[in-house]
């Protein structure tokens, strides 16, 4: 019983893990430019999804536009990745004892 509690809070805690690391890499991904050759008039950031936009021209209030469907969007991808990243360590870990 008690290792079924013990493999339990694994694997909450690694999903945990994954879901954190995707949203701090998405975010992260906010701070470099992500803008589409010959677009001029905005400079988009985040990857591979460009979720934060800046508007160069004309900004009348407030020049920054986040797409929310594009930041679920790389959190999930990022998070993929974290997940991935996380189940190789744990196999080669496992592998090296």
């Amino acid at each position: 019983m008690r290792g079924d509690l013990e493999g339990l809070a694994t694997k909450a805690r690694s999903i945990l893990f994954t879901i954190a690391g995707g949203a701090l890499l998405a975010l992260a991904t906010g701070l470099f430019s992500n803008t589409p050759f010959m677009l001029v008039g905005a400079v988009h950031y985040g990857y591979p999804l460009p979720w934060l936009i800046r508007m160069i021209v004309a900004p009348e209030y407030f020049p920054w536009v986040v797409n929310y469907v594009n930041l679920i969007g790389d959190i999930i991808i990022w998070a993929i990745v974290v997940g991935v990243v996380l189940l190789v360590l744990a196999r080669t870990r496992k592998s090296g004892r």
